[in-house]
């Protein structure tokens, strides 16, 4: 018999036990030890000595990440009750992912540019869209198939190919790009650190309370500050090994991470709230799944790609390829 806290136990029953929610102090810290974890054994692949680990073995590891969290976002439409092409979706979000890894491994010349490697990609994103355009017209038992294209594309633009930005940040062309991998997650690390100790602190003024409860503009504020200083510590001590970096792009590279890493927190919790789910997956037992981890990251990472590809690497003058 299940019993509410204040009820008191009928005589002679065994004793109820009662489940108390953890709060929020434990189950962050787990999420932020879960994070390390997670990304410490990927940047630890980013960084190793022997090619086979640092390519292959990053990209086994960037492959999973997308597997799992296709596999969570696909759960979400169906626990909406929407319908979606899971398999075609999984199936074609990974071919993206090593596609593109193939492409910039083993570009050389002007092929190697930003622009051609987003034209490779783009390329088979048209193919995933008219493929998945037949796969609609050969279901024999789907009358939703606008509902069906548009949740399975939307997935795999939402979780692979924004990961894919992780792997073009890596591997762009004239730096190493692995310290800015690694500048931009400790960022967005730190940012998320700042919003819930500012927020839990002297958090008052709810941000979006039906979508999430939790967020305060306060905490929203902590983000910034905290961000902003992580940047800026990270950049001087890394000195020349990320190139182009000053301080003005710190501060400002610290407020646009801050701010989309909170942004993309909010679209996650709004995912979760309208499939009637606390977390988007069970991976890890008190945490959530892949997609908690993710959210602020997934939103980050093309935001750093933009930003130096366009800001940080126009202003040098030794990057080695004709025509840039």
């Amino acid at each position: 018999m299940n019993l509410p806290p204040d009820c008191p136990t009928p005589p002679g029953s065994p004793p109820v036990a009662v489940s108390v929610p953890a709060g929020k102090g434990p189950i962050f810290l787990r999420r932020l030890c879960s994070t390390v974890v997670l990304w410490g054994i990927v940047l630890t692949a980013i960084f190793s000595t022997d090619r086979f680990v640092r390519e292959y073995v990053f990209l086994g590891l960037m492959l999973l990440l997308a597997w799992v969290g296709l596999r969570e976002f696909y759960d979400l439409v169906e626990r909406r009750g929407l319908v979606c092409f899971r398999r075609w979706g999984i199936l074609h979000g990974l071919l993206l992912m090593v596609a593109t890894f193939y492409y910039l491994t083993h570009a050389t010349g002007h092929q190697r540019l930003p622009s051609k490697a987003n034209d490779f990609e783009t390329s088979v994103l048209v193919l995933f869209v008219l493929g998945l355009c037949v796969r609609q017209l050969v279901a024999r038992n789907n009358p939703a198939g606008l509902t069906a294209v548009s949740t399975t594309l939307f997935g795999l633009l939402y979780v692979p190919w924004l990961l894919n930005f992780i792997q073009k940040i890596t591997f762009f062309p004239g730096i190493d790009g692995r310290f800015y991998v690694l500048y931009f997650i400790v960022v967005t690390k730190f940012s998320d650190l700042g919003a819930y100790v500012t927020g839990s602190i002297i958090g008052r003024h709810k941000m979006i309370p039906r979508i999430s409860p939790g967020k305060t503009w306060e905490g929203f504020g902590g983000a910034l500050v905290i961000s902003t200083t992580a940047s800026l510590v990270f950049a001087n001590f890394a000195g020349a090994k990320l190139p182009g970096m000053t301080a003005i792009h710190a501060v400002v590279l610290g407020g646009v991470l801050a701010c989309s890493a909170v942004v993309g927190d909010l679209i996650e919790s709004a995912f979760k709230r309208e499939a009637g789910v606390k977390d988007s997956g069970s991976l890890f037992p008190g945490i959530g799944g892949i997609l908690d981890l993710l959210d602020s990251l997934l939103f980050n990472a093309p935001l750093m790609y933009l930003y130096l590809r366009h800001v940080i690497a126009r202003g040098l003058t030794d990057i080695p390829i004709p025509g840039y």
